[in-house]
């Protein structure tokens, strides 16, 4: 995995899965990245409050809150509806419903870490 540096960003990410939340903030903090992480999908509206993150990573399926319930919020919110979104799953129609929803861009799990990346500078 090539090392790359970039302006650094708050980068949100809510993936109720623990292990993965820990793979993403170790990978995206060696871009530079400042990382919000999140495992509770219930704390995401009052963190974009209290952090305006420049990029959210969302995963599609959560208890209580589902990704994309989050990324309606989000688009329907006129302060935040601009924010860039990577949705990212591994159901087989997650594709599908983060293009409904008007994500920025979808990432398959599990992922390759270069087209993380690059997904990530291409948004930020």
């Amino acid at each position: 995995m090539e090392k790359v540096v970039m302006s650094s960003k708050n980068i949100l990410i809510c993936d109720d899965d623990e292990g993965i939340l820990d793979v993403l903030e170790l990978i995206l903090e060696e871009t530079g990245h400042t990382i919000i992480p999140e495992k509770n999908s219930l704390n995401v509206r009052s963190l974009i409050e209290k952090k305006m993150p420049d990029l959210i990573i969302l995963d599609l399926w959560m208890p209580v809150l589902s990704g994309d319930q989050i990324l309606q919020m989000i688009r329907t919110t006129p302060a935040y509806k601009h924010l860039p979104v990577i949705m990212i799953s591994a159901s087989r129609d997650g594709e599908q419903i983060a293009n409904d929803h008007f994500a920025s861009a979808f990432i398959a799990k599990p992922f390759d870490y270069d087209n993380l990346i690059a997904q990530v500078r291409k948004l930020i």
